[in-house]
């Protein structure tokens, strides 16, 4: 868009709504999002800020099967789990809804519709398989076999989690059904496709001819998505949970959660703007740019713009600054080792420090590469970034105006050359982070930002009005004066990135907002105008804090070798002497509990037998109400050397196994056996 767009249409990826929210999202999409919004509105634009959960798709069914519920039921409360760390963290969404709601299901409809109406589809018939036991459809999650490629023996239907190999069911070697175990059988079934093929050329122009100003990453996985030739893709699967497509005999089939996912975006501004929600989604001078994660490029560049294409009445995005992935202490985040900061959980033990996070995940986003989260830099941003430099700055410059004027804002009095220059650089600070945002180069705006701080740091070291006061006040009413415009230009900087910490400042110099052409001002504080109570922006973070924060991690890997979990690893082949040495035993839980200090570990004590033994078993996630377990049996090696955790030896290993979508169920006795009965 080479115009300035009299609005702007910010939409950042749909969650799914199976499991809680951690920092990798937050670091990826959310943050990024949050600050260009608000940094948007600052500046007085028209613009809205769209969120809302993605709740549809097998794995919500598959988490529901498994938890013995309804659908409905897992995205309820996932929904509402994620929407309070959103507004815990201060993402100012304009709305945050979800692919459930009635507004959805009707906009879906309606647009799937348009393009079966105008032949934009085509309509294919093809075998898939079908579980004659459930009497359904399987869809690709629901099926798992033999990898071709490297012989997992238990590769989904779509993908190898082993050798990261992208299948079809029919590549699978010994396929079942993950739903009753039997072996499926092929039966045609018709689907409508989305021919992405005959838009090649639209995109090749579009994209790679008009877009060679997004970023690297999100152009060159276009490119290569182009280059390799684009194929139909199917717009409906058969299962009973999504939106049912709206086409006579189609009874058991629904939109596919890619093809219905996107168009949230749309029922959520038709839901936040009944009467206009058309201007910002069918008006050429409104800018539309998606904030997403790696992962959804492909979706967001080709897929859903083919979408609104073949519709026809829709705009297409402007840009899509999507980040990279972010790894925490050198490992891949993952939902099922839990191997994560879960927001939740940040905020139960770092209490007013929402802003500490969203500070380092923005200094440290991934915005070319995939970058790294640590307890130690997350430490020492704290510290030496926030504490020493923003935090020093302000408290100096309010607690030198309390010593000296009364907590009374001086006047400017006769400014030196110094002066001058020092405050010279504020609109050019300004301007920097102007360019580094209108750019999505977000750590770049946050690095221009705190030189703001380090402006101020450096002007009061250089000028000392603490060694004037005895001879030169008006000097030091002129120092402290330039001090405090310096603070009150910094409320305009941060609060895009730091808006809780922003609005603590505001207290503290006793000021409202000022929008952002306000900003480079310096009489923003009025004369004689009293400041607020002085208190510390940030604290310092202890080593005793960081260590519990590493030691809980520690405890993760122990608890994940604990239960045998190896992600995708096969181990060798062992010989029947070797597995024979095994002692796996059944025995009756007479009591379960949580471990202290840990959030992952749960102390069984067994009944093997012959005696009582105490073991120890990371599923404490799984598992939140232990004292359930007393009674039931389950099957432990007895004879697995005792190791000492958390001053606790345990005596064993409980036999547990990961399901599809990655929850630890104990292994158990089919019925009733007597104590200590050896398995094997």
């Amino acid at each position: 868009m080479k115009n300035k767009p009299k609005r702007y249409l910010i939409t950042s990826a749909l969650p799914y709504a199976n499991g809680p929210i951690h920092i990798g999202h937050l670091a990826g999409v959310y943050v990024p999002a949050d600050i260009y919004a608000r940094y948007l509105r600052s500046k007085g634009e028209d613009v809205i800020f769209i969120g809302g959960s993605d709740e549809h798709g097998v794995p919500i069914t598959i988490k529901a099967r498994k938890e013995g519920v309804k659908p409905q039921d897992i995205v309820d409360k996932y929904h509402s789990i994620i929407k309070k760390s959103f507004e815990d963290f201060g993402v100012s969404f304009d709305i945050y809804s979800r692919t459930s709601s009635e507004t959805h299901r009707k906009t879906a409809s309606d647009f799937f519709r348009k393009l079966y109406d105008t032949g934009k589809f085509i309509e294919k018939t093809s075998e898939q398989y079908y579980d004659e036991e459930a009497h359904q459809f399987l869809a690709d999650r629901y099926i798992t076999g033999v990898c071709p490629h490297c012989g997992n023996e238990n590769a989904y239907g779509d993908q190898c989690e082993k050798c990261g190999s992208t299948l079809s069911p029919m590549e699978l070697k010994n396929p079942h059904s993950t739903i009753s175990g039997s072996t499926p059988t092929l039966r045609e079934t018709s689907h409508w496709y989305l021919p992405l093929n005959e838009y090649e050329d639209f995109f090749k122009e579009w994209i790679l001819q008009n877009h060679k100003e997004w970023k690297t990453n999100v152009y060159g996985q276009c490119k290569s998505w182009i280059d390799l030739g684009l194929q139909p893709r199917a717009v409906s699967r058969d299962l009973d949970w999504g939106v049912p497509v709206p086409v006579e005999g189609a009874q058991g089939k629904v939109l596919y959660v890619w093809f219905d996912a996107p168009i949230g975006y749309i029922s959520n501004t038709v839901e936040l703007l009944p009467e206009k929600w058309e201007k910002y989604w069918k008006d050429d001078e409104t800018k539309l740019v998606h904030f997403i994660g790696k992962d959804n490029i492909v979706f967001h560049c080709i897929v859903f713009p083919a979408m609104l294409k073949a519709h026809g009445e829709y705009i297409l995005p402007d840009n899509v600054p999507a980040n990279e992935f972010l790894n925490l202490e050198g490992d891949k985040l993952s939902t099922s080792r839990n191997w994560a900061v879960w927001l939740h959980e940040y905020l139960e033990e770092f209490k007013g420090k929402e802003d500490v996070l969203r500070y380092v995940l923005c200094a440290n986003a991934p915005e070319t590469k995939d970058n790294d989260f640590t307890w130690k830099d997350f430490q020492t941003r704290n510290n030496s970034e926030l504490v020493a430099v923003l935090g020093n700055f302000v408290n100096r410059a309010l607690v030198l105006t309390a010593k000296y004027f009364d907590s009374k804002v001086p006047a400017i009095k006769q400014t030196t050359d110094y002066d001058n220059e020092v405050l010279a650089e504020i609109p050019k600070i300004k301007q920097n982070i102007e360019a580094a945002i209108e750019t999505y180069r977000f750590r770049e705006a946050l690095k221009e930002t705190m030189n703001l701080a380090r402006l101020g740091n450096k002007y009061l070291a250089d000028t000392e009005p603490w060694k004037m006061a005895k001879t030169d006040m008006e000097r030091v009413s002129t120092i402290l004066a330039i001090s405090l415009q310096i603070c009150a230009n910094l409320t305009i900087a941060i609060e895009p990135f730091l808006p809780f910490t922003a609005q603590k400042l505001l207290k503290m110099l006793n000021i409202p907002q000022y929008k952002w052409n306000c900003f480079g001002k310096t009489d923003l504080l009025k004369q004689g105008n009293s400041l607020g109570k002085i208190e510390l922006l940030f604290e310092k973070i202890e080593d005793d804090v960081i260590a519990k924060q590493i030691q809980k991690l520690l405890d993760t890997k122990k608890a994940n070798e604990l239960n045998f979990y190896k992600p995708n690893e096969l181990k060798p082949n062992i010989a029947f002497d070797d597995f024979m040495k095994n002692d796996i035993r059944a025995g009756t839980v007479t009591d379960c509990k949580k471990v202290p200090k840990s959030d992952k570990l749960l102390q069984f004590t067994i009944n093997d037998g012959t005696g009582t033994r105490t073991i120890l078993s990371g599923i404490a996630q799984f598992y939140p109400s232990p004292e359930k377990l007393t009674g039931t049996q389950v099957c432990f090696v007895a004879n697995f050397e005792p190791r000492k955790i958390l001053g606790i030896m345990s005596e064993g290993m409980i036999l547990s196994v990961e399901d599809a979508d990655g929850k630890l169920v104990l292994i158990q006795p089919s019925r009733k056996v007597q104590n200590g009965t050896s398995i094997g």
